[in-house]
């Protein structure tokens, strides 16, 4: 008799429109603070990230709007909110970094990715970004769509 093994998927949440909203400066990957049928939650693929963005607030970095469904099978004693603030997980130098690019006109931090690592702990991606204008989309488009055609020639 075979006993199949259950394999763990191993989820990776993409911010679909960040690439597209902003242009990307520099990368920090970073730990989140979840409550646990928040984690089931996400495992199940109940999240959304459109429309995230970080803060930092005192010396702690927030991450704000990312929507995290409520676990259906899971106890309704302490219910958390989907759209709640969670913290990230930081060093002090890196925080301080962030704060010091921060200080430049124009420049934001936002979530790139959220995943699972090999330990089962999730951890985000998250970007130092500037806002492209909306000629500069137009370009990106413009530069993605050449980019297809000359794959597709080649193929």
């Amino acid at each position: 008799m075979m006993v199949k093994k259950k394999v763990k998927a191993k989820g990776i949440f993409n911010n679909k429109r960040v690439f597209f909203d902003y242009e990307i400066f520099d990368k920090i990957e970073a730990g989140i603070i979840l409550y646990g049928t928040e984690v089931k939650s996400i495992r199940n693929g109940k999240i959304n990230m459109n429309g995230t963005y970080c803060v930092i607030i005192g010396n702690e970095v927030f991450v704000k709007g990312i929507d995290i469904a409520l676990y259906e099978e899971g106890s309704y004693n302490n219910v958390e909110e989907p759209k709640r603030d969670r913290k990230l997980l930081l060093h002090k130098k890196q925080i301080n970094r962030l704060k010091s690019k921060l200080e430049e006109k124009g420049l934001t931090i936002v979530p790139i990715k959220l995943y699972e690592n090999d330990k089962g702990i999730f951890k985000m991606e998250i970007g130092v970004a500037k806002g492209r204008k909306v000629v500069d989309k137009r370009n990106y488009i413009k530069e993605r769509e050449s980019i297809k055609q000359m794959k597709n020639i080649t193929d």
